[in-house]
């Protein structure tokens, strides 16, 4: 038999007659207020949240008659008191706990209604340093923890979305909860407190610039539970750490299924690589499959900027996403839906297209609002057996960084345009990466290879299958820049590259054989520019 401590029994069911009502997010408390009121459960409160309920004409008692204190200092000291602690969290069947109530005048409290300040809002606000301290709730966390601890005894609500639940089953089992749905809340209620406690952790470190804290939590809380994970046999569920940048989390789903697992790690790999390119300079789409771009370009219309990314690698983008950097119009719509496609994301959709994508309803329509910010600084994590890893966000952008002309021959304006177009994308492909451009457009893609040599072959291959499809007499690859993500340890991932017909690259440098790479470039006249950056993905 399960018990308490000291060998006492749980109770299957607890009769709620008092509960503690202290919210800052009011949306629906005072219904609830009023149905455990006509249950004859007595009402007790706090500051504004005693205020709502009065107002609705309901009996509450204010807490600081419990407690025979008054709220202090701006309302930081309201619940911390023992009359308040001791009512959540005595046992109600322990002989100790019932005497030291009753020599302390300490009322049992059978349910506790809390949320938290509004912490993450605040900090997604940019609030400034005092105001976000402020927002850090104390009081009820500790009334959370206290009462979810003592889950044999006391019912602890976190979330109005919860309010429902709750009371369909008190009406069901007069006025009484199980203790399996206590347990449940309990689970909640700490890992609400554990949610709330991480974002400020990880704001402080923030704020004052540690990059290594001593802890490091991550906290989300649940977006929608998933069919299965990254494959059928895994479960899967998406969260959300309170992050307002545009992307997969922040998007409206439009129309179309729910989305996998998959989808959303395509989905923002894709959205994350065309927000490089500004939507004021050109139109831009990217296609991605399975995290890779198969094809990405600009255009003079965003129509024009889809078909171009398209005919980089039409047979992989069968099944991908697509990604656009301006709203979709009816013109691009008209093309996308031409191919099989599980997801569009856009900042934007118009009418038109909408009602055009209308007729494939199993596609996913995503509406983001905006982009994200290449440049803005953020962390990434990762998972490894027994730890986490964490690093800041890669956001070094090509424009900002400083090029260095190494061969005997410098890129032509045009070749310069290329080599940045294609080190944009080298950043959003899994290592080894190479990529050839040419006229603001993908010529191939070799990703993810053991061999940067295998990687510029298998760019090229593929820039020869369109070309074929196409009906073009060479590969975009001729004349074409090549980027790599990594240095070239060896002259033969350039030979590869030079051999596919690219008289331009762009790699960040820095190889012990630098000299002899460069020796290669100068003997086939090919223009090379270090960046000094490396873009490793893995």
């Amino acid at each position: 038999m399960a018990v308490v401590s000291k060998k006492t029994p749980i109770p299957e069911k607890v009769k709620i007659r008092t509960a503690l009502l202290s919210v800052s997010d009011k949306s629906g408390i005072v219904d609830l207020a009023k149905a455990l009121s006509a249950l004859g459960v007595r009402l007790l409160s706090t500051g504004g949240t005693h205020k709502e309920i009065a107002k609705a004409g309901l009996e509450v008692t204010d807490v600081s008659e419990v407690t025979g204190f008054p709220e202090i200092m701006d309302g930081r000291v309201k619940t911390l008191h023992p009359n308040v602690h001791g009512g959540l969290l005595a046992i109600r069947d322990d002989q100790d706990h019932v005497a030291a109530m009753k020599e302390h005048g300490i009322d049992a409290i059978d349910l506790a209604v809390i949320n938290l300040y509004p912490f993450e809002q605040v900090r997604a606000a940019g609030g400034d340093y005092p105001t976000t301290v402020e927002n850090i709730d104390i009081g009820g966390p500790a009334m959370i923890r206290a009462s979810a601890k003592n889950h044999a005894y006391v019912t602890t609500i976190t979330d109005p979305s919860d309010y429902a639940e709750l009371l369909e089953a008190l009406q069901a089992d007069e006025g009484q909860t199980s203790y399996a749905l206590r347990q449940r809340f309990a689970a909640k209620a700490f890992a609400r407190t554990a949610a709330y406690d991480a974002m400020i952790s990880n704001w402080f470190a923030d704020a004052l610039m540690i990059d290594t804290p001593a802890y490091r939590v991550v906290g989300g809380a649940l977006k929608e539970k998933m069919r299965y994970g990254e494959n059928p046999h895994q479960s899967a569920a998406f969260y959300v750490n309170g992050d307002q940048r545009p992307g997969v989390a922040t998007a409206e789903l439009l129309q179309g299924k729910q989305l996998s697992y998959n989808n959303i790690n395509d989905t923002d790999a894709a959205y994350e690589l065309v927000a490089e390119f500004l939507p004021e300079n050109a139109p831009a789409c990217a296609i991605i499959k399975h995290a890779n771009p198969c094809g990405v370009a600009t255009g003079s219309s965003l129509v024009e900027a889809y078909k171009r990314a398209l005919a980089c690698d039409s047979v992989s983008a069968f099944g991908g996403i697509v990604a656009l950097n301006q709203t979709l119009d009816a013109a691009t719509a008209e093309e996308i839906v031409k191919l099989f496609t599980e997801v569009i994301i856009a900042p934007e959709i118009d009418d038109a297209a909408r009602a055009i994508i209308a007729k494939k309803p199993n596609l996913r329509l995503l509406r983001v609002g905006a982009l994200p910010d290449p440049r803005a600084a953020g962390l990434t994590a990762k998972t490894v057996s027994g730890g986490l890893l964490v690093q800041s966000r890669d956001n070094a952008v090509v424009e900002d960084l400083d090029l260095k002309v190494v061969t005997k021959r410098a890129p032509t304006e045009t070749e310069l345009e290329d080599m940045k177009f294609a080190f944009k994308i080298a950043k959003h492909v899994k290592s080894n990466a190479v990529i050839y451009a040419k006229g603001g457009q993908t010529a191939g893609i070799g990703a993810g290879q053991m061999s940067r040599v295998d990687s510029a072959r298998i760019a090229a291959m593929k820039a020869e299958d369109a070309a074929k499809a196409l009906g073009l007499p060479e590969p975009l690859t001729k004349g074409s820049a090549v980027a790599s993500e990594a240095f070239y340890p060896f002259a033969d991932g350039l030979l590869a590259a030079i051999a596919a017909g690219a008289t331009a690259v762009i790699q960040p440098g820095g190889s012990m054989r630098d000299e002899e790479v460069i020796a290669a470039a100068d003997e086939h006249g090919v223009a090379m520019v270090f960046t000094g950056v490396r873009h490793f993905r893995h």
